[in-house]
C-alpha cells in the first residue's frame, strides 16, 4: 500500500513520531481497540523501593522477642503504649500472635480485620545474598535470584504463559510509572503510563494537534496524520498501529482524575486510582506493577514510631486501605490480589544516625479478596542474638519469594507453567494462601517450614542448582565481603553509567 503525503503532512508526521518517541516507548505495546473482558483475576504488584524497614512495619508486641528489640532499637523502636503504639494483630479466634503493625498503618490492620491481609514472615531471596540495591531489585524483578541473564521480567513471563492469553487483549499487563519495570521488561503488550492524562500526543503547535470543530476544511492534525502513517506492512509499522490503538483505547475510557472522597492525595493513591479505573474498564488487565520509593532509611528514620518513617507507613496505608475499599464495595475485590514486596528488610540493630542498614529478610504483605487472611505464613526463628549471629544480625529469610508467587500463579491465575515463570525455582509446595479461582472455603494453616540457611552456605551466581524451597542446601563458601555482603561485585560507575545508556537506547529501540 502507498501513501501520499504532501509536504506539510511530512512534516507532521515527522513531530508525531518524535511526540511518541518523547512521551513513552510502552506506548507501542498496546492490544487493538476494543475492549475484552477480563476473566482472570488482577494482580497489583506494589514495590517498595530502597529496602523497607519492616521489622518497624510488623513488629514483635510481647514476649522475649520484644525484648530484644527494643534493646536493639532504643531510639527507633515504636512503643506498645501511648503515642504511635503499635497495633496488636489478632487472629480470628481473638486469640494474640505476639505482633503489631506500626501504629500509622490503621488501614491495613483494618484489612487485616477484615480477614483480608496475610503477612508472610522472613520472605525474600533464599539462594541469594546481596546488599545492592541495584542487584536486589534485578534479581527481585528477573524473577531469578542471583542471576540477571534471562532479559525478561517474572511478569512479563507470566502473562506469555498465560493460559487463554490472546494478542486481542487490550491491556493486558500495565505499568503506572514513567517508564517500564524490569519486571514487566519483555512484554511486548505491556502499556506504561503515569497518569491516563499523559497518555496523548500533544506535543508541538496546540493548532497542529488534531482537528477541532473550527479547522478549515478538510485540515488533518498530527494525531489524525499519525494514523495514516501505520498503514503499511513493516515493523515500525505495526508497532506504530498498536501504539495508535493503545492511545485510543486509553481516550475512549472514561477515566477520571479526580479521586473519589475520602482518598488520599498521595502520588501513590492516583497511582492505585488508575489501576482501580482501569480494572473496571474491562480491559483485560492481568497484572499491574507501581513503584513506591523512599524507603532507604538510612538516617532520621524518626524515634518511637514517628518522623519520617511514620509519614511513609501512613501514606502507604491510607492509599492500599482506599483502594481495597474502593473495590470492595462494588465487588471488584474478590479478584483482585495485591502483593507488596522490598528488595530487602533491614538490620534489625539500629546505626548510629538514628536509621536502618541494608538487611536480609523481611515481611511480605499480601491482601486482596481471594487471601486467606488473618495469620501469618512462614517461619519467625525470632530475634535471640544467637539466631541472628549466623547473618550478621539481620532478620534471616525463610520463604522463597517465588513460593508465595507461584501459589498466586497456579491458584489464581490458572498457571501450570510456572516453572517458566522462575526458572531454577524447584522443591514448590503451596502455603495456602489463597483460595483457587471459585473456591469459598479458607485453606488450612500451613505447616512452618524449616529455617534457612545460614549465610555461609547460601550459594550465589555460580554454582550447582538451588536446593528445594524450604530445604537446607549443602555447604557452599559465599563469596562476600564482611560487612557488606553483596555479589557480584558492584559495577564501576562509568560502567553502571554506560549500562543505563544501553538499556535507554534498547528500549528506544524497540520503537
Amino acid at each position: 500500500m502507498t501513501i501520499e503525503l504532501d509536504r506539510r503532512g511530512f512534516l507532521k508526521g515527522c513531530c508525531a513520531t518524535a511526540a511518541v518517541g518523547a512521551a513513552s516507548p510502552a506506548l507501542f505495546f498496546g492490544g487493538h481497540a476494543h475492549a475484552a473482558v477480563n476473566g482472570y483475576d488482577t494482580i497489583v504488584h506494589v514495590f517498595l523501593r530502597g529496602g523497607i524497614d519492616g521489622l518497624n512495619l510488623v513488629l514483635p508486641v510481647s514476649g522475649n522477642d520484644r525484648t530484644y528489640y527494643e534493646q536493639a532499637r532504643p531510639d527507633i523502636k515504636v512503643p506498645v503504649s501511648g503515642e504511635n503504639a503499635a497495633l496488636p494483630l489478632t487472629l480470628a479466634n481473638g486469640s494474640a500472635t505476639g505482633f503489631g503493625l506500626h501504629g500509622a498503618a490503621t488501614g491495613l490492620r483494618d484489612i487485616w480485620v477484615d480477614g483480608k491481609l496475610a503477612i508472610v514472615h522472613c520472605c525474600g531471596m533464599q539462594t541469594a545474598v546481596t546488599r545492592s540495591h541495584f542487584d536486589a531489585q534485578q534479581y527481585l524483578d528477573f524473577g531469578t535470584p542471583g542471576t540477571k541473564g534471562n532479559g525478561t521480567g517474572w511478569l512479563a513471563r507470566a502473562w506469555e504463559t498465560q493460559p487463554g492469553a490472546s494478542p486481542s487483549v487490550v491491556m493486558p499487563a500495565l505499568a503506572v510509572n514513567s517508564r517500564l519495570p524490569a519486571n514487566l521488561l519483555g512484554a511486548t503488550q505491556a502499556l506504561t503510563m503515569g497518569s491516563p492524562t499523559d497518555l496523548v500526543l500533544n506535543g508541538g503547535s496546540w493548532a497542529w494537534q488534531r482537528a477541532r470543530d473550527n479547522s478549515p476544511a478538510g485540515f488533518k492534525g498530527v494525531n489524525e496524520t499519525l494514523a495514516e502513517m501505520w498503514r503499511g506492512n513493516v515493523g515500525i509499522e505495526h508497532s506504530g498501529r498498536a501504539a495508535d490503538a493503545a492511545l485510543r483505547t486509553v481516550a475512549q475510557q472514561p477515566y477520571n482524575a479526580t479521586l473519589p472522597t475520602g482518598w488520599p492525595t498521595t502520588t501513590f493513591a492516583r497511582q492505585l486510582w488508575t489501576v482501580a479505573q482501569s480494572i473496571r474498564f474491562n480491559l483485560g488487565l492481568r497484572y499491574a506493577a507501581l513503584d513506591v520509593g523512599g524507603w532507604d532509611t538510612h538516617e532520621s528514620q524518626g524515634s518511637n514510631g514517628g518522623g519520617y518513617y511514620q509519614g511513609r507507613v501512613a501514606d502507604l496505608s491510607q492509599a492500599l486501605a482506599a483502594f481495597y475499599g474502593e473495590l470492595a464495595a462494588t465487588g471488584e475485590m474478590a479478584r483482585v490480589t495485591v502483593v507488596i514486596q522490598s528488595e530487602f528488610g533491614r538490620r534489625v540493630r539500629e546505626n548510629g544516625s538514628g536509621g536502618t542498614d541494608h538487611g536480609y529478610g523481611n515481611p511480605l504483605l499480601v491482601l486482596g479478596g481471594p487471601v486467606n487472611g488473618r495469620r501469618f505464613y512462614g517461619t519467625w526463628p525470632g530475634l535471640h542474638p544467637e539466631i541472628l549471629s549466623p547473618y550478621f544480625g539481620d532478620v534471616p529469610v525463610t520463604t522463597d519469594f517465588r513460593r508465595v508467587f507461584t501459589e498466586l500463579l497456579q491458584q489464581r491465575m490458572g498457571h501450570t507453567r510456572t516453572a517458566d515463570v522462575f526458572p531454577g525455582y524447584t522443591g514448590y509446595s503451596a502455603l495456602g494462601m489463597f483460595a483457587s479461582t471459585g473456591a469459598s472455603a479458607a485453606a488450612p494453616q500451613p505447616a512452618r517450614q524449616a529455617p534457612e540457611p545460614a549465610l555461609s552456605s547460601i550459594r550465589t551466581t555460580s554454582g550447582p542448582a538451588p536446593a528445594p524451597a524450604g530445604e537446607v542446601p549443602a555447604a557452599t563458601p559465599i563469596r562476600h565481603r564482611r560487612g557488606t555482603v553483596r555479589m557480584p561485585t558492584r559495577l564501576s560507575q562509568p560502567l553502571l553509567r554506560l549500562r543505563l545508556k544501553l538499556y535507554r537506547l534498547m528500549q528506544q529501540h524497540r520503537l
